[in-house]
């Protein structure tokens, strides 16, 4: 065949073809125009999961009847008008296919009024971009875009669509993914004359809380947290899951870039790593995190349907989004978990009284050297009873107790009975003697003081605003594991040079690239010489690293620099082995500990990094308040 021109109605339904892959596409397609036109309000009306009809209606600034006609023809928009936007653009829209695409393969009328508009004004399109005739309507201020009957002259493409119930659940899901990119805008969702979704614009943190919590649910919100990082002309802001608040599925991570819902390799790397040694294998964080940068930074003209960004500094931003998030994990400690406690200072309790054994703060030797070969002490601990003191407070009381209750009178028995009571309270306080009292202003510590080590694994301890249990030896491998590696990045890695090279194979990219990033090998403990041009000569590793197989290490460091930009693997093989370090140096299962090693691993948690989970992610403590204890035994009910 000759070279022709293809028929613009045939054009538009090729474009449509990437942009409106089912109903929900048209729907993003529309209610991001809502956004670009400053809408604050914008209702979803669906029928039949999209196929039958899609109509939405927004309070935006509305189009001028003599751009109706533009707005519904290819590559005519009012968002850029140059090249230079086009690498600076802040708006969701830019391209000027969606309406003319959607009119191409469904049914589709406008209707918008201007607020200085005497009247609204309504076309209606069929892809051809032909025959537009504008008819006055009754419309208010703002745009309505009209879908019906998707894909009916399309027919093969209509039966690649799911069943009613999926096409809305990929409609609602969206909704709500755009709900939580702008808490200025309301949102009402209707599935066919049913109200599905209503949301509230929200202007201050509590009641965006809310939305998010609507949304992700209130579990995700309780155990989130806040952050705000800034540096280098970035910025990130949202909320992220704590590590034992996760998921089977990435089914909860919402990102978005400068207000655009993304999916994106090197943000999905950067926020794997920060959770690397706190998350259980398996399982995925939980986030809405919001990154702004300037619009010259990304290319947002990356993908047809706008969900792939490209960074024009992909490793500063992976660096920064890493260390945000890591640095915001990592300061998580327990007080900032744990309410505490506000009573006047009058009646503030002595520690004394709460706590009963004196010297309770000597510290826990978990030190380096005893992180391999942990020696805890035993101190010794003077036998709160004598050899016949067990039977005077125990037995005695109790003879002369039954003995009058059998012969006296109820007045006696009344008076026995309360001298029983007494004798047992202070058989207590032999067991928990009361030390010097100390000021009355010190504040309880936020894990509060240990009451008892559970079969020898779990710490019970008492808190300002209830107790908590804490798995012993999953809290001391995490002390560990954080004293390991901050001593090992505190001095010079040691590289210990291999007897034999090894002579390693790669692609010539492979080799260039081991070639340029000489003194980052390096400074990891490599040294690594070019030899050929598919060939590199393998010298010394880190000495940490003696007895893993380097050749695939280098080989996946080479992989993951070749992809992102960047790569951690050395640093997670160093971690791996301080963390087996720290499992098998922490104290274990069984091993009883006395009250004062119990305080002083306490005390320690609440100064260690990432103390909520172990070095396999797995909880270290939980708490229950007055509240949830008052739940179980219904008191106040």
């Amino acid at each position: 065949m000759r070279i022709h021109a293809l028929p613009t109605q045939l054009i538009n339904q090729i474009a449509a073809g990437e942009v409106v892959e089912r109903p929900a596409s048209v729907v993003k397609e529309l209610v991001e125009n809502c956004f670009d036109a400053g809408a604050s309000q914008i209702h979803i009306d669906v029928e039949q999961g999209g196929v039958k009809q899609i109509k939405i209606r927004d309070n935006g600034c509305g189009i001028d009847k003599e751009d109706l006609a533009l707005a519904l023809s290819r590559h005519a928009t009012s968002k850029i008008a140059s090249l230079d936007d086009l690498e600076h653009v802040s708006s969701m829209g830019f391209r000027g296919e969606a309406l003319p695409s959607i009119s191409s393969v469904a049914r589709l009328t406008l209707i918008s009024r201007t607020a200085a508009a005497e009247c609204a004004w309504q076309v209606s399109a069929d892809g051809s971009e032909k025959n537009f005739d504008p008819q006055p309507d009754p419309h208010p201020p703002g745009t309505t875009v009209d879908v019906r009957d998707l894909f009916y002259n399309t027919p093969a493409r209509r039966k690649f669509l799911k069943a009613e119930k999926t096409e809305f659940g990929h409609i609602e899901s969206l909704i709500q993914k755009l709900a939580l990119s702008r808490f200025d805008v309301g949102f009402m969702l209707q599935h066919n004359q049913r109200e599905v979704l209503n949301l509230k614009p929200a202007a201050t943190q509590t009641e965006q809380e809310k939305r998010i919590a609507a949304i992700c649910g209130s579990a995700f919100v309780d155990n989130a947290v806040k952050i705000d990082y800034a540096a280098s002309g970035l910025h990130l802001h949202g909320w992220v899951g704590l590590p034992t608040f996760s998921r089977s599925q990435q089914d909860m991570q919402f990102f978005y870039v400068n207000g655009r819902l993304i999916k994106d390799r090197l943000v999905a790397h950067a926020v794997k790593q920060a959770y690397q040694d706190v998350l259980y294998h398996g399982r995925h964080p939980v986030f809405v995190l919001y990154l702004q940068l300037d619009p010259a930074l990304v290319d947002v003209n990356a993908h047809p349907t706008k969900l792939e960004v490209r960074f024009r500094e992909g490793r500063m931003v992976h660096d920064f989004l890493f260390q945000a998030l890591h640095r915001s994990l990592a300061e998580q400690r327990p007080g900032h978990r744990i309410e505490h406690q506000t009573l006047p200072l009058a009646e503030q309790l002595p520690i004394a009284q709460l706590r009963p054994t004196p010297n309770q703060q000597t510290a826990l030797p978990l030190g380096l050297a005893d992180a391999v070969e942990p020696s805890l002490p035993q101190p010794s601990r003077p036998n709160e009873f004598g050899p016949n003191e067990v039977g005077e407070r125990g037995s005695k009381p109790q003879k002369s107790f039954s003995a009058s209750v059998a012969t006296g009178s109820w007045a006696a028995k009344e008076t026995i009975m309360a001298g029983a009571v007494a004798e047992q309270i202070k058989a207590y306080g032999k067991l928990y003697p009361q030390a010097d009292a100390k000021p009355a202003e010190q504040v309880m510590p936020p894990l509060g003081f240990a009451l008892a080590h559970i079969h020898n694994i779990y710490i019970l301890a008492e808190t300002a605003n209830g107790i908590i249990l804490v798995d012993a030896h999953a809290a001391h491998e995490r002390v560990t594991y954080e004293r390991l590696k901050q001593h090992y990045q505190n001095r010079a890695i040691v590289s210990q040079p291999l007897l034999l090279p090894i002579k390693l194979q790669l692609t010539a990219a492979e080799a260039d690239l081991a070639e340029q990033e000489h003194e980052f090998f390096h400074g990891l403990g490599f040294e690594l010489n070019r030899s050929g041009p598919e060939t590199v000569i393998l010298r010394s590793t880190p000495a940490l690293l003696a007895k893993t197989d380097v050749d695939r290490l280098i080989r996946d460091i080479l992989a993951d620099m070749l992809t992102l930009g960047i790569s951690q693997k050395a640093e997670q093989a160093i971690n791996a082995i301080l963390a087996t370090m720290a499992c098998h140096g922490s104290v274990r299962a069984k091993r009883k500990l006395s009250i004062e090693e119990m305080n002083a691993l306490l005390r320690d948690m609440e100064q260690t990094e990432r103390i909520g989970q172990c070095n396999h992610g797995r909880p270290t403590w939980v708490a229950l308040s007055h509240q949830d204890l008052d739940k179980f035994f219904m008191r106040g009910q």
